[in-house]
């Protein structure tokens, strides 16, 4: 029989649920996500860095987890080496799973990477009180044994995401060759470059890619505030004083923002689900895409030579921002999908499109 858990939101509201993973008590900040499927791809995807995560999805658990093949020398079926979340909240646990590809179940992963998780829990209600009062900070405590709640967007997450060390992916005499700043990067970025022969030299954060010999500059999706990525911001101001071609995906949109000027605020309970709207304007092209990102581009702060490029059709948030002259492009949502919708996976062609001319 499962043992019980509390649920405990910085406004009070207790839930009381079951668990279903490594009991510990945990705190961080309580954000939600809409996808139906892709639970594997979510909680190894660094972006949740410091998040308690809840599924809407009312079922969870039924197809299992897939094994441990590797592919470009990283984890095929997921995004990083490990679970990132803090925990995992949802409605109902499947405790027999079923799947071709799977070697053990959600709870035996979550047990073995020392992530607590809770079932039993009213999920509609809790997404409901997140929507209408904003992300708040809770913490998941058994045997009524306290930790005291944890703001994590107070730390710079991405630094305790990124690599520590230079690693290349791909054919080390690729024509084309692009230096990507790992602020938190999802495998399958890497993987959708490679496989359009793009060697990928992966860089820390902080290290400064302006002396690397790329043909271009990749800025990846990551955890928490972009503002406190200093050193990343300094090194994109340098580079934006050139002319090489510069791509960046959730966290890079926005970093890319505030090193040309512009400004960032965060949203009152963010964007994370596969099934987003996000207009190309100019155009009357809607795309649906991936999301995971709890703040956005204040888009009045950005300068006059920069253009909004892609807004989203719910509420009307900046999803992408290009620059008018130079080959400088980034965009909010997550063209390489995984989990999500493959729709705009093309903005991958466009970037070896420019690198190319």
């Amino acid at each position: 029989m499962a043992n019980s858990a509390k649920l405990i939101l910085e406004d009070n509201t207790v839930l009381h649920g079951k668990s279903f993973g490594f009991e510990k008590g945990i705190s961080g900040e309580v954000v939600f996500n809409t996808g139906m499927v892709g639970y594997t791809e979510t909680l190894t995807d660094p972006s949740y860095k410091g998040e308690i995560l809840t599924l809407t999805y009312p079922l969870i658990g039924n197809y299992g987890i897939p094994g441990q093949e590797t592919e470009l020398g990283m984890l095929k079926h997921f995004e990083s080496e490990k679970i990132h979340v803090s925990g995992l909240i949802v409605a109902d646990y499947s405790f027999e799973y079923s799947h071709w590809n799977a070697k053990q179940s959600l709870s035996e992963w979550l047990i073995k990477e020392r992530i607590p998780a809770i079932y039993d829990i009213d999920t509609r209600y809790l997404t409901k009180t997140l929507r209408e009062k904003g992300t708040m900070l809770g913490k998941i405590v058994f045997d009524d044994k306290d930790v005291p709640f944890y703001d994590p967007n107070k730390d710079n997450l991405v630094s305790l995401v990124s690599t520590n060390e230079k690693i290349i992916y791909g054919d080390k005499n690729s024509r084309y060759k692009v230096v990507l700043v790992d602020c938190g990067v999802k495998n399958n970025i890497i993987r959708c470059l490679v496989k359009r022969g793009i060697g990928v030299v992966r860089v820390p954060w902080d290290y400064d890619f302006n002396k690397e010999d790329a043909d271009a500059v990749f800025l990846s999706n990551g955890p928490g505030d972009p503002k406190k990525c200093e050193a990343t911001i300094l090194n994109l101001k340098k580079a934006l004083n050139g002319n090489r071609p510069i791509m960046g995906i959730c966290l890079g949109n926005q970093l890319l923002a505030l090193a040309s000027g512009g400004d960032t605020y965060k949203l009152k309970y963010g964007h994370r689900s596969q099934n987003q709207p996000c207009i190309e304007l100019g155009t009357k092209r809607c795309y649906i895409t991936s999301q995971n990102h709890g703040f956005a581009i204040e888009e009045k702060s950005i300068p006059a030579d920069w253009e909004p490029w892609f807004v989203n059709a719910n509420d009307g948030t900046n999803e992408g921002i290009k620059h008018k002259t130079k080959p400088f492009f980034s965009v909010q949502f997550h063209p390489e999908a995984s989990a999500g919708p493959q729709d705009t996976e093309f903005l991958f062609d466009k970037l070896l499109e420019i690198i190319k001319k």
